[in-house]
């Protein structure tokens, strides 16, 4: 593959977890992955493993609290490969799980921030740009917690939901469009933030998540048809 032709991917929270493995599973199918976090340090690390792969990838660091800086975002991107064929969002937080009348309202507009609003002005500012893509992919990481309502896990469920609501929304409005849009459900994965919810549960017994990587890259692929779906792991 050309310089001219590679692939453009662009995958948030990349710096560990589930984004990490979507990068290097990317990056080994040949995309030149946009790596992008809050913690420059971890981004490089993934840089140098997708290196060692003989692939290619720019660190762009981001804070999804920074709404102008995910603004900025697609200019950025269009200056550089006017296009974007790839877009992996898995960049996500807890929050406190906590009966909802305990929840301070920062934390609570913390969650949505990231969780909701971020994704919302990802596709605001990196839609012109999947458009231009020949075949435009964007996958975005829920949880079924957004389903299965429980008890005291009310910010990230609410968010989760509305993300469902979003990405969804977005499929439609682009279904007449090269640009295909999805959700992935990745069912219980061993990362940071199911350590943080369930801290006392046998990590081993809960699968890592290089599972996915078929999966995203299926979900990634120019030959996906699939749009406006939750595919859920099991």
């Amino acid at each position: 593959m050309t310089a001219e032709n590679i692939r453009i991917a662009l995958v948030t929270g990349a710096s560990r977890g589930i984004g990490r493995t979507a990068a290097l599973a990317l990056a080994g199918a040949g995309h030149h992955v946009i790596l992008t976090a809050r913690t420059t340090g971890a981004l490089e690390e993934v840089d140098d493993e997708i290196k060692a792969l003989g692939g290619s990838a720019s660190i762009v660091r981001l804070n999804f609290s920074h709404g102008d800086k995910i603004d900025a975002l697609g200019p950025t991107l269009f200056e550089r490969w006017q296009r974007l064929d790839v877009l992996i969002a898995s960049a996500g937080i807890l929050g406190r799980l906590s009966p909802l009348a305990h929840i301070p309202t920062e934390e609570w507009e913390e969650v949505m921030r990231t969780n909701l609003t971020a994704n919302w002005r990802l596709i605001r500012t990196l839609d012109p740009l999947l458009r231009r893509s020949d075949a435009g992919r964007a996958v975005f990481v829920t949880s079924r917690a957004s389903r299965n309502i429980r008890a005291y896990w009310g910010p990230y469920a609410v968010s989760k939901a509305g993300l469902e609501a979003l990405v969804k929304t977005y499929a439609a409005e682009v279904a007449s469009t090269p640009v295909k849009v999805n959700l992935l459900d990745p069912g219980a994965v061993r990362t940071a933030m199911r350590a943080q919810a369930y801290p006392g549960e046998d990590r081993a017994k809960v699968k890592p998540p290089e599972t996915l990587a078929p999966y995203i890259l299926e979900l990634a692929s120019p030959e996906c048809t699939r749009s406006g779906e939750i595919i859920s792991v099991e």
